[in-house]
């Protein structure tokens, strides 16, 4: 769903539009044809023609009409997912009751109950991150209760953002950068959820192109460049393997596919190396055509093939066949060592696993035989109802949780009698403990795994056999919070520390009445929540708690009005709110520095901090974000919590750009490797502080074993000074690697 244009930006007579309308409508149809049953064919146009005449005065912010939105979800949703006919009708339908004059009765009048539920998920998953937190919590709770009853409602609604990233240019900055947040933060780790790879990977890829524009185009570039030398490798890498199969009457594909430049742009960044030296640029994929009860035997001989012809890397190995992932993922991979001394990954999997790894939980119904495959997804949903269920419904934190529980890749770990159980990467003993049961969760105090005793924050490792230690004396403590990962652990433990507050809280409830009633005033929850407010604490439970523990000794209460039985708070002093330099992340900042940023359209200056998480500089491409209590932050959109703040809080953010101003320096870091070479200091010092005239703050070299790692703080002007001085820093002989980091001020 989006806003519609005023001003058309292309040039389409109304005929020509009908005509174009005409032409999507009938490639929906052909893409649908195997899947139509009769009368299927009625029911889709009738789905057509209403949402065609709902939208019929809506265009597009590129300016085309409207449905061609709709159309275009339905034919992702149907060449790409391979969803069937309802599902077409509910993407063709799907912005009609939030943005026209249809309502669910319509719907459910026209399609019935089924269709008209799935419009109603679809509906409210689309106001779910533009709120506050605490309704977006409730509204996200919502999609997934409904995602539970009916998955069709995210598949359809991850076609949906597909389309709009496909289509994001025509957008503005600020919007781009939200809804690309939104896709990295939720929407792609929910596609990788739902055993969707190929849409994972595009929407990680469009959103990196908005938010990290330059580095996007930078590794494409890149890429394109290493084309023909990549092809003519993966070609000498294939042909052995290629005889080999052929010899044994393999009915087979096999190829080289680039990784995504997200993927590509992750491994730069995790191990700290330059796009020439990520060795995985590609995988070599071979889809075995292969009847059901010999995929697996065939997958083993094709990689017994691979591994006779090339060494593999034994910790490389990764078995999906024996024990696939609970997104339905099964395949073989594995890395080995190819011509000229090159590392390459070897993917082996069958059409069926591949239709599985390319079209997910859709896949998983066209060849679903037993419900072995279905009870992986069946135990996903039941753990989300679960959780849903003893969720607060003002809990910000929700989405989060949701995401580290849920969204993550998973491991499996054993119970001492063999089950296994599925958790999310990072997972300790504790949220093993509440796996089992809540009771036992609560009562751990140990365990033991692989036999050996563990404290309760133990991180689990796939494979591991825990055995949970219980005492009938133990109870949650709040540091227990700070080592669970998984929704049911946080949930259980909030409830219990919640109930053990409020017997605390019961004693401060009896204070405050007893002082109320001494004043005259009525113990009420007008009164109560006059006074929580005034203590500034977020509920009345919070504030009985401080007086009963004594962090709140009610001594202001002698200034207070009573009015009737009702309590007024003192009239606060008006706060002068100035930015004195001291409070400034940079030394040499005075009162008109605080100038810097120019906001919105009417160029207006305003008073900023910068973040201390990314240390933005002029040239950085920033956002202005609204907090509570400090006014506006400036981060960099690639800061380490951008993507979070962008797709919780859109609300709150500001459109920001820098203005000129050569006077102010901002303090920055630089990390250098290299050679450990005489006069590698002073070279260094030299360009800096003698060529450029740029003040060093801090520097620290190590050398060890003949390489030197170094780490500098400059005080630059810009971004522009900055990308000079890494370029000549560069071109210096023996330097190896130089990095920015985000210095603080010693």
């Amino acid at each position: 769903m989006e806003t519609v244009a005023a001003i058309p930006k292309y040039n389409l007579t109304e005929d020509q539009e009908k005509k174009l309308i005409l032409r999507e409508y009938r490639s929906l149809l052909r893409a649908l044809k195997p899947k139509l049953k009769p009368g299927d064919k009625e029911l889709v146009r009738m789905a057509f023609e209403m949402s065609a005449d709902a939208h019929k005065t809506m265009r597009r912010k590129s300016g085309e009409p409207y449905i061609l939105h709709p159309l275009a979800v339905a034919r992702i949703c149907v060449e790409e997912i391979t969803l069937g006919v309802r599902s077409t009708i509910c993407a063709l339908m799907h912005d009609t009751v939030e943005d026209t004059d249809i309502t669910l009765d319509d719907i459910e009048r026209q399609f019935g109950n089924e269709i008209a539920r799935i419009v109603d998920g679809l509906t409210k998953i689309s106001n779910v991150i533009d709120v506050n937190a605490s309704q977006q919590a409730e509204n996200f709770k919502k999609i997934l209760l409904t995602l539970t009853d009916d998955p069709r409602v995210i598949l359809i609604k991850l076609a949906d953002r597909l389309h709009n990233m496909r289509t994001l240019e025509s957008m503005k900055r600020e919007k781009q950068l939200k809804i690309a947040s939104e896709t990295v933060y939720v929407y792609a780790p929910l596609a990788h959820r739902m055993g969707l790879y190929t849409i994972k990977t595009e929407l990680e890829d469009l959103a990196m192109k908005y938010m990290e524009p330059e580095t996007y185009k930078e590794i494409a570039r890149k890429l394109a460049e290493t084309k023909r030398e990549r092809t003519r490798y993966i070609n000498e890498f294939i042909r052995p393997i290629r005889e080999k199969m052929e010899r044994a009457d393999f009915n087979f594909e096999i190829y080289g596919r680039p990784k995504s430049i997200h993927s590509i742009w992750n491994k730069m960044k995790k191990k700290g190396v330059s796009f020439e030296e990520v060795y995985d640029l590609f995988a070599i994929r071979v889809i075995l055509d292969s009847p059901t009860d010999r995929e697996k035997e065939d997958c083993w001989k094709v990689y017994s093939m691979i591994t006779d012809e090339y060494t593999p890397s034994p910790e490389r190995l990764r078995d999906w066949l024996s024990n696939p992932k609970s997104n339905g993922y099964e395949a073989l991979h594995t890395t080995v060592m190819g011509p000229q001394g090159k590392w390459v990954e070897v993917q082996i999997r069958t059409k069926r696993m591949n239709d599985i790894a390319e079209k997910g939980l859709a896949a998983h119904w066209k060849y679903k035989e037993g419900a072995a495959d279905e009870s992986r997804f069946d135990k996903w949903f039941h753990q989300i109802r679960e959780v849903l269920q003893n969720q607060d419904n003002d809990s910000v934190d929700f989405l989060q949780d949701f995401k580290t529980s849920f969204l993550a890749e998973e491991i499996y770990v054993y119970t001492p009698k063999g089950d296994v159980k599925m958790l999310p990467v990072g997972s300790t003993a504790l949220d093993f403990a509440f796996a089992i049961h809540s009771a036992v969760g609560a009562r751990c105090i140990g365990a033991k795994v692989n036999h050996k005793l563990v404290p309760l924050s133990h991180k689990l490792r796939s494979g591991d056999q825990v055995e949970i230690i219980t005492s009938n004396k133990q109870k949650p403590t709040e540091d227990w919070l700070n080592f669970v990962v998984t929704a049911k652990a946080k949930t259980k433990i909030k409830d219990a520390l919640k109930e053990e507050k409020r017997k605390i809280a019961e004693d401060g409830k009896y204070i405050v009445q007893r002082k109320l009633e001494n004043m005259g005033a009525a113990y009420s929850q007008h009164n109560t929540d006059i006074l929580s407010d005034f203590y500034k604490q977020q509920s009345s439970l919070d504030f009985f708690y401080q007086v009963a523990t004594r962090g709140i000794d009610l001594k202001e209460l002698k200034e207070f009005h009573v009015l009737g039985d009702k309590l007024e708070a003192p009239k606060p002093q008006r706060p002068v709110i100035e930015l004195k330099p001291d409070q400034h992340p940079h030394p040499d900042f005075n009162k008109k520095d605080a100038e810097l940023i120019i906001f919105g359209e009417s160029s207006d200056k305003i008073m900023y901090n910068l973040a201390n998480c990314c240390k933005p500089i002029p040239g950085d491409d920033v956002f202005g974000f609204v907090t509570t209590g400090k006014g506006l932050t400036i981060h960099r959109t690639n800061c380490p919590n951008a993507s979070k703040l962008l797709a919780n809080y859109g609300h709150r953010v500001v459109k920001t750009k820098w203005a000129k101003n050569k006077e102010i320096s901002f303090l920055t870091g630089l990390n250098i490797i290299g050679l450990d070479d005489v006069g590698v200091v002073n070279k260094i010092t030299n360009l800096i502080s003698g060529e450029m005239k740029i003040n060093i703050s801090a520097l620290s070299i190590e050398a060890k074993e003949g390489i030197f790692r170094g780490s500098i703080k400059v005080f630059v002007h810009d971004k522009e000074e900055l990308d000079e001085l890494v370029h000549r820093l560069k071109s210096l002989s023996g330097i190896h690697a130089v990095e920015r980091f985000d210095a603080e001020i010693a």
